[in-house]
């Protein structure tokens, strides 16, 4: 299982606790020591070597020094505790007193190490020991063959260990991953909602604006026009459509605020509300025609158009919706002719807004010269349901915007098939 362990050396208050267990270690020690007789051995037991001298004791309690270090420094503190023991043993003292400080070292070596090669240590340090038992009585080397079973249980125990904190070090990494990734994860949704919603603000602020703008204009220009013979019914015509659409702006206004209040921001197909689509392009057309442009609006196929998934139907509606604000606002010429054209064929929604203002059509200098989001908002519409869009002079002048939106539905029905 492949896992970051633990840097033993980031362990909280590592350093004081080795020194209080290297402190207990060799109170053990001396313990054992004083508790045997005279002549070395435990009362009334076997021999286990004799209470050491003034060299006995300083290699005894300098085996428990290396503890010290021995998180940040396992095999130098093992080489250091065997290079003590070693002549402590040979010497014939009290053989049980030093073991807690090899202990400690042979398990730190496993719990921060390879199997491989605390199995290999644990090999040679036996082979030492044999050896210098060997060289102080055969009696001493059968009760240290007796006892290996301890160091080979103490190694073992730190290789379980070692493995436990790597299982362990698995599932936090885990998690840890899982948290940045769901933290990342709502970074990304609420910059996408965002931006979301900022495109409906322009879109729906930007043609409302528009469109009272130019109502505006008319109305104005029949008051100004000949006050003697004011015709109040045009200009009753004009506030009655400035007034509806405001009215209209109002409601997808509501709607978007809705969005935000009860959804936190989080765009979802529940949260969001009745979407616009196809069946609003009517309205949308018809709402162009009163600021006094000429509005051609076809749709081949209504029975498809009803099948469009609500999310092509949205950006469908937006894209006509944008297209027709820049092209009242940026045609230049009052007798504007804007055709609008929605067809499906080969799994996709084709939209095409084209107009027949004068000039070097604005609506896509827009974009670029003061500073406008109106090509940018419907390029992102159309590749926010994995379309693209194109926008550009059309070939007998004015600005046409041609927009390909994919049907999932209409897709998935001819793999079917």
């Amino acid at each position: 299982m492949a896992a970051i362990t633990r840097d033993p050396r980031s362990a909280p208050h590592g350093l004081r606790n080795d020194v209080l267990l290297a402190l207990a270690g060799a109170a053990i020690a001396v313990a054992l020591v004083l508790s045997t007789d005279g002549d070395g051995g435990w009362p009334d037991t076997l021999d286990d070597g004799g209470r050491p001298g003034a060299l006995g004791w300083v290699l005894l309690l300098g085996a428990y020094v290396p503890i010290v270090w021995r998180r940040r420094r396992p095999m130098p503190v093992l080489v250091a505790v065997v290079a003590l023991v070693v002549p402590y043993h040979a010497l014939d003292y009290n053989h049980g007193a030093p073991t807690p400080a090899a202990y400690v070292a042979l398990y730190t070596v496993a719990v921060t190490g390879r199997p491989l090669r605390t199995i290999v240590t644990g090999v040679v340090v036996l082979g030492i020991a044999m050896s210098v038992m060997l060289t102080v009585s055969m009696h001493q080397a059968v009760e240290l063959l007796q006892t290996s079973g301890w160091i080979v249980a103490v190694l073992f125990l730190g290789i379980d260990v070692r493995f436990y904190r790597q299982y362990v070090s698995a599932i936090v990494e885990r998690a840890e991953r899982a948290e940045r990734t769901r933290e990342e994860e709502a970074r990304r949704r609420v910059a996408e909602e965002r931006l979301r919603v900022a495109r409906d603000l322009h879109d729906l602020l930007a043609h409302t604006i528009t469109l009272v703008g130019v109502q505006t204009s008319v109305a104005a220009h029949v008051l100004a026009a000949d006050p003697d013979r004011l015709d109040r019914a045009a200009v009753a015509r004009s506030l009655d459509d400035i007034a509806d659409t405001c009215r209209t702006a109002r409601a997808e206004l509501r709607t978007t605020l809705e969005v935000l209040r009860e959804g936190q921001g989080t765009s979802t197909a529940d949260g969001r509300g009745p979407l616009p689509g196809l069946a609003g392009l009517p309205d949308l057309a018809e709402t162009a025609r009163a600021s006094g442009a000429r509005v051609e609006l076809t749709v081949r196929d209504p029975q498809a158009a009803e099948t469009v998934p609500p999310a092509v139907g949205a950006a469908a509606y937006r894209i006509v919706q944008e297209a027709l604000t820049n092209a009242v606002r940026h045609g230049g010429r009052k007798d504007l002719t804007v055709r609008v054209l929605l067809y499906g064929g080969a799994g996709a929604l084709r939209v095409e807004v084209a107009d027949d203002g004068v000039g070097e059509c604005a609506a896509g200098a827009s974009d670029t010269s003061d500073g406008g989001f109106g090509l940018v908002g419907m390029r992102e519409r159309a590749r926010s349901v994995g379309g693209t869009l194109d926008a550009g002079p059309g070939e007998d002048g004015g600005f046409t915007v041609s927009a390909v939106l994919p049907l999932p539905a209409a897709r998935k029905g001819e793999e079917t098939r």
